[in-house]
């Protein structure tokens, strides 16, 4: 039980600071250090509504696309008294001109990976104006796509501030003041995206132009990024805060997507405005981390009323003998508990002591990788943070001392037996109706749902253990009495006699192979269908970045081409009663070009009809989920907020490559931060030789910051449950070693003692596999044909490492207790 618990609170410690760390956690703010107050858009979609009439309940998202701002706010900013100054900033990415791309086989959306050739007399042939030689093969200035610069007017250099090193301030277009974190390139006189290096700059990699320049590469008229407002001296940010506040509700601005009022941003709040991935990241992570704390309490409530309840088992004699002198059920209660509160709050301390190595080693990997953590979202880890670990470590006391309360009552009597096999069955039958319910639901609810069939399947098993051993054993008792001799006889003997003790051996068994087949093989099934769909739909001969389809058309042997934009969108709709707003990747498409390019696989309507606005296409799970079809209309909030109604006018089966919606170009584009296409895919007449095009896949936004937290996650839970199988035989073989000296006086050679263990641990190990796979296979069989359509998947040799396990530890946890002791007489 030390041990456990020493793990359990080092593990639930170490989440506790990382929720904290993250609840903690802000954008940072870098290029509006300066200006105490920025005035931008609201970059989080609300949605109120009355779920099934009962009080408003209101939900939020974040939004990854740039909400615009009207520039009438700069003049009225400007006359607020207090007011030195008011800039206009505006985002943008300068392109290299009059390049193409590489063809590629990159990764999907990443741009990077070899180039593709084209073959003779098919796209590419004598086309170098567009960025495609004579050969064939399509290049840019760097050999793996155009070069793109984050851009902004000189004027915001101002807000950070960023002061110029070298040269002169850009005077007229085609002039440029370069970031000295663009490297030996920032230098006077170099050109840069095809302009003339004027002057360097502070500050990170960038380019600034006129402010006319930039309102021309923004594209928006009439509109900006944010404003910085910038104080006169001595004039308090509050006091600043409050008269900007009140000079926007007064001229009664509101930004250019959703119609929402405009935010005055101070402290921490205008990194949001800097890094817009940085905000929803974190609310992301604090979910996923809060889900997983809920699982691993589960699963601690689990391991520990197993170790204690067999623990007090076993020493029965003692309590009955307690009860006989004259001991009262409470007293008897009470000493148990300042037992186990003893061993508790001593490996409880060192398990909280454990956690913050645990979570700095955690959060060091995370950094580590690049592209994990958004750019931008600082994760703070004050000293004060560090204390969370030992209010964990109080819980994680509290309870198994809790446990204690329950595993203490007097045990016996047919009353009880009754009852905990109705409550076991009670917990089947909810794992089967939550399992079943898994078939129903999509996405991220019916992988809850599985994941809730699966803990309370295992929970009933933990109730009906003694049963299920008892029956398992029947089963097998002819062939270890017929074929085990002596030894197999003692095993049958023993498990009819000691059901309970098989049955608490089973539990973590059942548990450790039960989480861990949910677990692998959720995401595999997932990864493997969403892989296939991929191959599937991506029919091109060829992928180009940092062009357009438009420029690609008008190559030779061309015969279709579509770009290919990436976004997000947000979907408000209820489950369950609940209001819920799910922001969805989505790709924008054209759809004069999908022929022999894309292909999502319709099943009802035309893609024809998606060249209109106003229109859009559905996955075939997502129109089911929203009893949508061709002719319906489904309300979508676009990555900026902007609420569009759009008519349905295909729906297709390849979503989960895909993503649950495909709009027109011309749709998505208008909203999006930088409207260029991730890529180009290309049908030519002969078709391309070459390696293949990498399929088209979604990726939802940090997704692999998600998924390597959940992979860490899994192999720390995974990691518990092997010491609960461990610690659990243990203690069971700890309390068997005067049962196994008496078989060794009546006459047992040692060799019949050890072959008797081993046939005891190929029944728990044969018992508790096949137990967890059935256990798995409801809720693992319902998320996969929900999601899928077909059955789970898990690699053959993720299937070995997970037996493999099990058998090691089975047999450790079986052997070990009596490997210190000869078994001789």
């Amino acid at each position: 039980m030390f041990a456990a618990v020493a793990v359990i609170s080092a593990l639930l410690g170490a989440l506790a600071l990382a929720i904290g760390s993250v609840g903690l956690g802000h954008a940072r703010v870098e290029r509006y250090a300066a200006a105490p107050v920025v005035v931008a858009g609201d970059q989080e979609i609300s949605w109120t509504t009355d779920p099934w009439g009962s009080e408003p309940t209101t939900v939020s998202a974040g939004l990854t696309e740039r909400v615009r701002i009207p520039s009438g706010a700069v003049d009225v900013l400007r006359e607020v008294q207090g007011v030195r100054a008011a800039v206009a900033d505006d985002t943008f990415v300068v392109r290299e001109p009059g390049t193409g791309a590489g063809a590629t086989s990159g990764t999907a959306g990443s741009g990077t990976a070899g180039s593709r050739t084209a073959s003779s007399g098919t796209a590419g042939s004598g086309a170098t104006s567009s960025g495609m030689t004579s050969s064939g093969t399509a290049t840019s200035g760097t050999g793996s796509g155009a070069e793109a610069y984050a851009g902004r007017p000189w004027e915001a250099a101002a807000l950070a501030p960023y002061e110029l090193l070298d040269g002169r301030e850009p005077r007229q277009a085609g002039e440029v003041v370069a970031g000295a974190g663009i490297g030996d390139a920032a230098r006077v006189g170099e050109t840069l995206a095809g302009r003339k290096v004027v002057g360097v700059a502070e500050g990170p990699a960038a380019l600034y132009v006129t402010a006319q320049e930039a309102r021309q590469l923004a594209g928006r008229p009439g509109t900006v990024a944010a404003v910085g407002v910038i104080a006169d001296p001595g004039v308090p940010v509050d006091t600043l805060h409050a008269r900007v506040r009140a000079a926007l509700d007064g001229a009664g601005l509101k930004d250019v997507a959703a119609g929402q009022p405009l935010r005055a941003l101070t402290g921490d709040g205008r990194g949001g405005v800097e890094h817009l991935a940085a905000p929803p990241a974190r609310t992301e992570l604090l979910r996923i981390l809060a889900a997983v704390s809920g699982t691993v309490l589960l699963i601690a409530g689990l391991v520990l009323s197993s170790l204690v309840a067999q623990a007090l088992h076993q020493r029965g004699d003692e309590r009955e003998l307690l009860l006989a002198v004259g001991a009262t059920p409470r007293q008897v209660r009470a000493a148990a508990g300042r037992e186990v509160t003893r061993v508790a709050g001593a490996a409880a301390l060192i398990g909280a002591l454990a956690a913050v190595p645990l979570f700095l080693a955690a959060w060091s990997m995370l950094r580590a990788r690049p592209g994990v953590v958004p750019e931008g979202l600082v994760l703070p880890t004050p000293p004060w943070l560090f204390a969370a670990s030992l209010v964990v470590a109080a819980v994680v006391v509290g309870l198994a001392r809790l446990v204690v309360l329950f595993s203490t009552r007097r045990a016996g009597g047919p009353g009880r037996g009754v009852a905990r096999r109705v409550s076991g069955l009670v917990l089947i039958a909810l794992g089967a109706a939550a399992s079943a319910a898994a078939t129903t639901q999509g996405g991220e609810a019916a992988g809850a749902a599985a994941g809730a069939a699966t803990v309370t399947l295992v929970s009933g098993c933990a109730l009906l253990g003694p049963w299920i051993a008892r029956g398992a054993m029947r089963i097998l008792d002819v062939p270890f009495r017929r074929l085990g001799g002596a030894p197999g006889r003692l095993t049958a003997a023993g498990a009819a006699t000691h059901s309970r003790r098989l049955g608490a051996a089973l539990t973590p068994v059942v548990l450790v192979t039960a989480f861990a087949l949910v677990q692998l093989a959720a995401g595999a099934t997932m990864g493997r269908a969403a892989e296939e769909q991929a191959r599937d739909a991506t029919i091109a001969d060829l992928a180009i970045h940092g062009t357009t389809a438009e420029q690609v058309r008008r190559l030779p042997g061309v015969t279709a081409a579509t770009d290919v934009l990436r976004s997000t969108v947000v979907l408000a709709r209820t489950e369950a009663g609940s209001p819920r707003l799910d922001r969805l990747p989505v790709l924008g498409v054209d759809a004069g070009g999908l022929r022999g390019t894309l292909d999502p696989g319709v099943v009802a309507g035309g893609l024809a009809g998606l060249a209109g606005r106003g229109t859009v296409a559905v996955g075939a799970d997502m129109a089911d989920s929203l009893e949508v079809r061709p002719g319906s209309t489904v309300v979508l909030r676009l990555g900026d907020g902007t609420e569009q109604r759009l008519r349905v006018v295909a729906v297709y089966a390849r979503s989960l490559a895909l993503g649950e919606f495909l709009l027109p170009k011309g749709e998505l584009a208008p909203h999006m931060t930088d409207p260029y296409p991730a890529r180009v895919l290309v049908a030519t007449e002969a078709g391309a030789t070459g390696s293949e095009v990498v399929p088209e896949q979604v990726t939802t936004a940090g997704a692999e910051l998600n998924g390597l937290v959940s992979a860490t996650v899994v192999a720390a839970i995974g990691a518990l449950t092997v010491l609960s199988v461990l610690s659990t035989l243990a203690l069971i073989g700890a309390g068997r070693r005067g049962e196994l000296a008496l078989l060794r006086q009546v006459g047992a050679s040692a060799g019949q003692v050890r072959r008797t263990l081993g046939l005891e641990a190929g029944f728990l190990t044969a018992t508790g596999l096949l137990l967890g796979v059935v256990v798995a296979a409801l809720p693992l069989t319902a998320f996969a044909w929900a999601l899928t359509g077909g059955l789970p998947y898990l690699p053959p040799a993720q299937a070995g490492l997970l037996a493999g396990t099990v058998v090691v530890t089975v047999v450790a946890g079986v052997f070990l207790p009596v490997a210190g002791r000869r078994l001789r007489s």
